[in-house]
């Protein structure tokens, strides 16, 4: 790795940071997951920045708005910030092209599966993607890591059930470090 470049652990945020819930927004609705503050302190300590990249389809439904998300992600950032965990950036996709928000009502580059986040993250800082990985709790948090070229994937059943012949499709780890 070169001295410059930095390893990222990209997360998902529903169901790997946070629990599962049908489109969050509100801060009083938020709840980490088992052994996720535990668990993100010991990626820190191994030298890993993070970056959240989440899909937040329920923007383009109109279930929330952007201010309403901005709200919450600047409300977990600080608290886990005040928990000793500093978070790189986080990365959103709002579309989805079956919404009711015409802006966001589209077919993009950035809704896992595909990669655009995981892009813009590279576009935005010197990632060395060889020594960074993904923890997911679906397959298509996956799809979009090895869309962009992110080799160490990982799934967590803190979220969506997962069955065992997607492991082995996948041929990932049930779990990461043993914390989540």
């Amino acid at each position: 790795m070169s001295a410059d470049k930095i390893k990222i652990a990209f997360l998902d945020r529903d169901g790997v940071i946070n629990k599962e819930v049908n489109y969050l927004y509100k801060i009083e609705d938020f709840e980490y997951t088992e052994n996720c503050i535990e668990g993100l302190k010991k990626i820190k300590a191994l030298g890993y920045e993070i970056i959240i990249v989440t899909n937040q389809a329920g923007i383009a439904r109109g279930y929330y708005t952007e201010d309403d998300y901005q709200k919450l992600t600047a409300w977990y950032v600080a608290d886990l910030k005040n928990q000793g965990i500093d978070i790189l950036d986080v990365f959103r996709c709002p579309h989805h092209p079956e919404g009711n928000i015409p802006e966001y009502s589209i077919v993009c580059a950035c809704r896992k599966p595909k990669s655009g986040m995981f892009e813009q993250a590279l576009a935005q800082y010197n990632i060395d993607m060889d020594s960074s990985f993904m923890v997911g709790d679906k397959t298509s948090d996956l799809d979009a890591a090895k869309n962009a070229g992110i080799q160490q994937l990982y799934l967590v059943e803190t979220g969506h059930p997962i069955t065992e012949n997607t492991y082995e499709e996948y041929k990932v780890k049930k779990s990461l470090f043993t914390l989540f």
